[in-house]
């Protein structure tokens, strides 16, 4: 049974406490709730609220011009403790957050919440912000997926990434027609200015490594149709599956990786299909001209422009317009782990992660269910291992394999100790050394089952190597058992 406690810091400033308080501040309060992911499993969330009024800093720190300025101002003033949260209650009449909004969520572990409507609406608002901030029932039952019956979950659920120990992330320009376009990127300017600062935020959740490549005569395997309303060619929302299986087989990332691989292409139409456009499901034109798939990665089209006159020579040289690639291939990222914004009420206002590409309550998000799936992984490995060696009683468990057990079990009671304390990070790290255990344990060569036999098998073995040897032996006993016999019966003569 896992309990999920978020400490949560309630913080009044002059003018905002509502009049039905039920007792004078400072005071703690607890609300909990039950997730239920099936018939035997249920995840129990426990906020532990602790009202107060603010300080002299937080009152300086809420008296800025913008909620912008605010929150980078309240930032080192609070707990910045993994999985913690701070909500400060501006007056109604405030103009720090801005007219029609009702909650602003900074890109740290702060939201500013209008106070409005006596103490049961600040509640609820609460709730809303606590949820949006920490998990919520969609996003615990989408990291405890398997265990979920089927047709509980929506498709979107299933889009991100299985937690791991690392990832890999690959970028590849696929340039099918070299003798037209000499194509030009500047793949690790781009990875160092736009993509590092995301991958270094996220290093607290896994390891990860990226490399790049560029295909030629890499082909989509998938024909566009020609449309003469617009002069271009058009792929069509059914027939984007087919587009990955042909490009992923000149790939090859995958084959040789020990973790999760993650495609990122940029495809470059060759002259014969250019300009190349993909459709969504209404049949209008997407926007940024690109598509992902779940758990796999995406692929973006990069139309070149036409050359002004036919008789310009060839090959013609393109500049990849680096900026507006990796904006795509960033919101695909945020995607693939699960990091899409839901809908929201209006009046929420969301700050922008800026170039970190996501915010600290978003990483919050992912260790919330990084951490649960770990612990269900954990459960899983342990007891399909115990399943397998009931099933076979011969076999020799190593005192090496019984130690990464004991270690496993310990890590996840850790683990889930740690969860019922509030203490995000560390249980967090304790579910991966957990993992890292039982995946140990379970792949351990000693334990494969073919190395040990039942005992039909071992007499269908042995009994036509022993048969021929001991059939002569027997005769020969059964010989010396009958002359013995015959001599007992023989009267002895006495001189």
């Amino acid at each position: 049974q896992v309990q999920l406690v978020v400490p949560i810091a309630v913080v009044f400033s002059p003018g905002s406490v509502p009049a039905d308080l039920p007792r004078p501040l400072p005071f703690r309060d607890t609300q909990e709730m039950e997730i239920t992911v099936n018939l035997r499993t249920s995840v129990t969330s426990r906020y532990e609220m602790v009202f107060r009024g603010t300080t002299a800093e937080e009152e300086a720190a809420l008296a800025a011009a913008t909620a912008r300025e605010a929150d980078a101002a309240l930032w080192p003033l609070q707990d910045t403790s993994v999985g913690s949260l701070a909500m400060y209650v501006v007056p109604e009449t405030s103009s720090l957050v801005p007219q029609g909004i009702a909650v602003y969520v900074g890109k740290h572990r702060s939201a500013l919440v209008r106070a409005g409507g006596g103490l049961a609406a600040l509640h609820a608002r609460l709730r809303q912000v606590t949820q949006l901030m920490s998990f919520t029932a969609t996003s615990v039952a989408a990291a405890l997926s398997d265990r979920v019956p089927d047709g509980r979950l929506g498709p979107d659920t299933r889009r991100s990434l299985k937690s791991s120990l690392g990832y890999e992330i690959t970028f590849s320009l696929l340039n099918p027609d070299p003798k037209s376009h000499s194509v030009d990127w500047d793949i690790e300017g781009a990875v160092n200015c736009y993509v590092k600062p995301v991958l270094d935020k996220l290093s607290l959740v896994a390891n990860f490594s990226v490399d790049s490549q560029i295909l030629y005569y890499a082909v989509l395997g998938v024909t566009p149709r020609y449309d003469k309303e617009s002069s271009s060619f058009l792929l069509s929302t059914h027939s984007l599956p087919h587009v990955i299986n042909p490009v992923e087989a000149r790939l090859g990332s995958s084959a040789a990786s020990l973790y999760p691989v993650l495609n990122f292409l940029l495809y470059v139409p060759e002259r014969s299909h250019s300009p190349l456009y993909i459709q969504d499901k209404d049949g209008a034109p997407v926007s940024t001209n690109a598509f992902h798939s779940p758990r796999w990665g995406g692929i973006m089209v990069y139309n070149v422009e036409a050359p002004a006159s036919p008789q310009a020579s060839l090959p013609l040289h393109v500049d990849v317009d680096m900026a507006r690639v990796m904006e795509v291939f960033l919101a695909q990222l945020r995607l693939l782990f699960g990091l899409s914004r839901e809908e929201l009420p209006a009046e929420f206002l969301l700050e922008s992660p800026g170039n970190e590409g996501l915010a600290d309550w978003e990483l919050d998000h992912l260790l919330w269910a990084h951490t649960v799936e770990n612990i269900a992984t954990v459960s899983t490995t342990l007891t399909s291992l115990a399943q397998l060696l009931d099933k076979i009683g011969n076999i020799v468990i190593k005192d090496d394999v019984a130690s990464e057990v004991y270690q496993a079990v310990a890590s996840v009671q850790s683990a889930v100790a740690k969860l019922g304390m509030g203490h995000l990070h560390s249980a967090f790290q304790a579910s991966k050394e957990a993992v890292t255990s039982s995946e140990r344990a379970f792949f351990d060569p000693s334990l494969l089952h073919l190395l040990y036999f039942p005992d039909d098998q071992k007499f269908a073995i042995y009994i036509p190597l022993f048969l021929p040897m001991a059939v002569p032996i027997l005769l020969s006993l059964a010989k010396i058992v009958r002359e013995t016999r015959q001599r007992k019966k023989e009267p002895t003569k006495m001189d």
